[in-house]
């Protein structure tokens, strides 16, 4: 396996591992939504299933460059709970806000990341 494939396999089982975990853990996500959103159950469960499904997409040529604009839609529609929690980092006490605030330049690492394979 070349080092590209190894490295696009990693970043895909990410997406497929944050996806399950949405289902393991779905209080957490359920925690992180911002109040403005409705329909926070469907939301953290139609995420869920994105993130795995473009996950896996993104492992096969004909179907990666679809999963990567898909990959790159979702980072930019969860990028709301992202800045909500670092403007309101008192609501989640047991992360440091610095973490909760370095997540938002990390979404343009990961999008950017994505477009690679578009």
């Amino acid at each position: 396996m070349s080092l590209q494939v190894l490295i696009k396999t990693l970043f895909a089982l990410a997406f497929v591992v944050g996806g399950v975990n949405h289902f393991v853990n779905p209080k957490l996500y359920l925690s992180i939504m911002p109040p403005y959103l409705p329909w926070h159950g469907p939301l953290v469960f139609i995420s869920g299933v994105l993130e795995i499904l473009l996950g896996v997409l993104l492992l096969f040529p004909v179907t990666q460059s679809l999963a990567a604009w898909g990959l790159i839609a979702l980072l930019i529609a969860v990028f709301p709970a992202n800045f909500h929690m670092a403007l309101n980092t008192g609501s989640y006490a047991n992360i440091p806000a610095l973490l909760l605030w370095l997540r938002l330049p990390l979404q343009f690492a990961l999008i950017t990341w994505a477009y690679a394979y578009t």
